[in-house]
Formats: structure tokens, sequence, C-alpha cells
């Protein structure tokens, strides 16, 4: 199972979501801890140590690992959810 840290950045930014997104956030986050490689994530491995994961079709965060830890950087709509805004 791996620990989870939420940056303050990643935090600011899911205060900022519609609470419908928030929700569904925090049952992919329920996924990512427990089944790295479940489908409904759509893990893909961005540059250098940051990975994508999908909150749902429009919305995606991204984190690095760290040893048994996921650093969580960005949260957002597309895009901005891949810290591209």
């Amino acid at each position: 199972m791996w620990k989870i840290i939420q940056t303050e950045k990643f935090e600011k930014k899911l205060r900022k979501l519609p609470e419908q997104i928030q929700r569904k956030y925090l049952k992919q986050l329920g996924l990512l801890r427990t089944d790295f490689g479940h489908p409904s994530l759509h893990i893909k491995k961005q540059t250098g140590d940051t990975w994508e994961a999908r909150v749902d079709f429009h919305y995606r965060f991204t984190f690095g690992k760290v040893g048994e830890q996921l650093i969580l950087k960005t949260i957002g709509m597309h895009d901005e959810g891949l810290g591209k805004k």
C-alpha cells in the first residue's frame, strides 16, 4: 500500500474544484493507494519522475514516486491537471 503525500499546491487546487470532482478524486485516490495498475486510473508515465492519473474524462492529477510514497503535485482540467498551464 502506498503512502500518499499531498503538496500544498495540490491541496490548494483540490479545494477549488467542484465538490463532485473532489468526491471522484477521493474514489480514485483509494484505488491508487491499493491498486496502482487499476484500469480506471489510466496511469501514464510523463517526463522525468512525473506520472499522470485520471479523476475522470476531463480531470487529471500528477504525482511522483519516491520509495513507497506517492507525492501528489497538481490536479485540474486536463492541461492544468498535467501542470501544463
